[in-house]
């Protein structure tokens, strides 16, 4: 069997051989390996994870302040037992005040957010932001935050209540957003007490 075809086939078999083995790996990979029953939940560096925000927050603040002041200054000038001169002043003040702030906030939004690193104790620090365009309004939601892995529930969504050190950002920016806000001269007279 020593032909150029038998010749051909066992070089080529030889360099498959040496190309399988040189290059060959498991189909196992320890880092991105999940079992067959294993849930969908995020639990490594990339993963999406679905964060539902559910805040409400409501503040209220009364104040009434009420002052009173009043002083008197009076002088007289006598020679033997008749009066000569007298002079008196006096000044007075009332200032009743009282304000009362009230405020209430809720955010209801589903944002997806990438795990961007798994902690020591196996907690997995998220982040991620959605920009949404509303009638000429540019709303943005950033969302950055610390979640255990057993909070995640089995459809890979967690609440933002169970999010540890949390900041949730959500601005507006556009024609609504700068007419609720008051004028550089309106500024300037409140500041200055007019």
């Amino acid at each position: 069997m020593n032909t150029p075809i038998a010749r051909a086939l066992l070089l080529a078999a030889t360099g498959l051989l040496v190309a399988l083995s040189s290059g060959a790996g498991s189909l196992y990979n320890e880092q991105s390996y999940r079992a067959l029953t294993a849930d969908n939940k995020a639990f490594r560096v990339g993963d999406v994870l679905t964060v539902q925000v559910f805040e409400n927050s409501s503040a209220t603040t009364s104040i009434d302040t009420g002052t009173r002041r009043k002083n008197t200054l009076s002088a007289e000038l006598s020679h033997g037992s008749r009066r000569v001169a007298e002079t008196a002043i006096g000044a007075s003040g009332d200032f009743d005040g009282g304000g009362r702030t009230q405020r209430a906030n809720r955010v209801l939004i589903t944002l997806s957010v990438t795990v961007k690193e798994v902690l020591a104790n196996g907690d997995l620090r998220v982040s991620g932001e959605q920009m949404l365009l509303i009638n000429q309004e540019q709303q943005k939601v950033t969302l950055d935050g610390r979640v255990r892995p057993h909070d995640i529930s089995d459809g890979n969504i967690v609440l933002s209540t169970r999010l540890a050190d949390a900041r949730i950002t959500y601005l507006g920016e556009g024609e609504v957003s700068q007419r609720q806000q008051r004028a550089w001269w309106r500024k300037l007279l409140d500041w200055a007490g007019m």
